[in-house]
């Protein structure tokens, strides 16, 4: 990457595949980002350049480098798939990119507080991954097909979404009567057979159609 690329990328700000970090001053923070893009589409991470696109760069770049890369080999499990670049920029300080790719066999957690936590990506965030992502994740990277058949339940979850954007588990639960946990295999297993979209948010995943007026049985 040259700089005129850089900056081409810089100015799309900050998205779903796109972050931006000053400083490692806080390289296990830095580290959740970095998860969440591989348990996601993978990504860019950019040091060295602030929340407003400027690209100042980093003056020691060997310093933040270590510290990121000792974040990530000692926080990070599985170990991930990532490539990183160093760009040098107007006086004589440097850009560090990190090319985080896509898992394609596991989901990646981070010790984070004490505890084992897994992030996945939205937008220009990375959020802690609810009890249904993570069963969706585990179930992605089987790489298996999957069946279900339609009952009552489906069939009023599809006709709920095609006239909604999306629909939540504790929405989806009390529209269908369900408790929680049954309605919970039923949103993922949909999820899983590729009929339904899970977008994470902080307070509850929401639960599209992938392909709205989707035909009903009777």
């Amino acid at each position: 990457m040259d700089l005129k690329e850089l900056r081409h990328l810089v100015n799309q700000g900050e998205n779903m595949h796109l972050e931006f970090k000053l400083k490692t001053n806080h390289p296990d923070k830095i580290a959740r980002e970095i998860v969440a893009f591989a348990n996601t589409e993978g990504g860019k991470l950019l040091i060295g350049v602030a929340d407003d696109k400027t690209i100042k760069g980093l003056k020691y770049a060997d310093e933040d480098q270590y510290l990121l890369e000792k974040a990530i080999d000692s926080l990070i499990s599985p170990p991930i798939d990532y490539t990183l670049e160093k760009l040098a920029i107007e006086g004589s300080k440097e850009i560090l990119i990190f090319t985080i790719n896509p898992s394609k066999s596991t989901m990646h957690s981070i010790l984070f507080e004490n505890e084992q936590k897994i992030y996945v990506r939205n937008g220009d965030k990375s959020l802690q991954a609810s009890r249904e992502m993570r069963e969706y994740l585990k179930g992605k990277f089987k790489n298996r097909n999957y069946a279900f058949q339609y009952g009552d339940k489906e069939n009023l979850l599809i006709k709920y979404l095609d006239t909604q954007p999306y629909i939540t588990l504790s929405k989806y639960a009390q529209l269908a009567g369900l408790k929680a946990a049954i309605a919970s295999r039923t949103l993922v297993l949909l999820c899983l057979a590729g009929v339904l979209i899970i977008s994470p948010f902080e307070q509850e995943d929401r639960f599209s159609l992938k392909i709205k007026n989707l035909k009903q049985t009777h």
